[in-house]
């Protein structure tokens, strides 16, 4: 296992602009009674601490039946894809709130990526968004890709998805991706991480309560939280892909991540695990403009190339 840990304490003023928007959404949330519609419409939001990356253009598609969004840095080898799992308690995000983190990594990464709008919580549970991700999968694969070129990759329950698909695609006897890229994944469904208590003053989002909203709506008591395709905290990762897992510090959800790397490595997985001093949830999402973000989308590109 390789760890990475930036040896600063120091959070850069850019990468307040985070901080700064999950504490409005948490502001509007305990404030306001939010039918899901807006509540969607609020983390659509998510995009704005990210910048335009330069020289991608987009393509709206739809993959194996899934509506998406692919992005296309200028340059691309267009043979390997990054599948990229959106976040929002499988219940809010979209393909438009993380099509230009998608675009960033992809450009430093060298490759296309295509974000897709799988069906979400409460009107689609658990499995719809794992049943949405091998579909894409295997249309990528029947487009001529090869498994070994595409990374499932997403951030927070997108990171979960990230996970889950490769052992739903196991379970299925198909074949995995090169690579899994997990941002601040979003695994416990039983809600009980250390971090939860530890973290919770200094995460502006996160919250149990929060949590336990987004897993009811997930799970609609028809899945168990301990199932492994929904809490991949229960899974066996015997031969699972080279995997890579990031998490901010200052996040609740840091022992998920920690957690993930634990089960992984003791299965014999080439994990490394990078964590970001005072981040946020999603820290990536400062792309372009915080460097704590861009030196980590650098990382995850020399991981990638190696």
């Amino acid at each position: 296992m390789t760890i990475t840990q930036d040896a600063s304490t120091t959070v850069s003023r850019e990468s307040e602009s985070l901080r700064s928007l999950y504490a409005d959404w948490s502001d509007i949330m305990a404030n306001t009674e939010l039918t899901m519609r807006l509540f969607r419409s609020i983390f659509d939001e998510w995009h704005q601490p990210t910048t335009e990356p330069e020289d991608v253009t987009y393509k709206e598609e739809t993959v194996g039946g899934v509506p998406g969004i692919w992005a296309f840095p200028a340059g691309a080898d267009k043979t390997r894809v990054l599948l990229y799992t959106h976040g929002g308690g499988f219940a809010v995000g979209s393909a438009s709130s993380h099509r230009k983190l998608a675009a960033h990594v992809a450009k430093a990464l060298g490759v296309t990526t295509f974000v897709p709008d799988y069906r979400r919580a409460p009107e689609h549970p658990h499995p719809a968004q794992i049943e949405d991700g091998v579909a894409v999968f295997d249309a990528l694969l029947e487009r001529g890709i090869k498994a070994e070129d595409i990374t499932t990759i997403g951030d927070s329950a997108g990171g979960n998805l990230a996970v889950a698909i490769p052992l739903a695609l196991r379970e299925q006897g198909k074949p995995l991706p090169g690579r899994v890229i997990a941002f601040s994944p979003w695994l416990d469904m039983e809600n009980a991480g250390e971090t939860l208590v530890t973290n919770d003053a200094t995460d502006a989002l996160i919250t149990r309560e929060l949590l336990e909203g987004m897993i009811a709506g997930v799970l609609g008591g028809l899945t168990s939280p301990d199932n492994p395709l929904a809490n991949p905290l229960y899974a066996d990762f015997t031969g699972f892909p080279k995997l890579y897992v990031n998490a901010g510090g200052a996040e609740s959800l840091l022992d998920n991540a920690t957690r993930l790397v634990d089960k992984a490595q003791a299965a014999g997985v080439d994990v490394t695990l990078s964590i970001a001093p005072g981040q946020q949830h999603v820290f990536p999402f400062l792309a372009g403009r915080a460097p704590e973000a861009d030196q980590e989308i650098a990382k995850i590109a020399q991981w990638y190339r190696a």
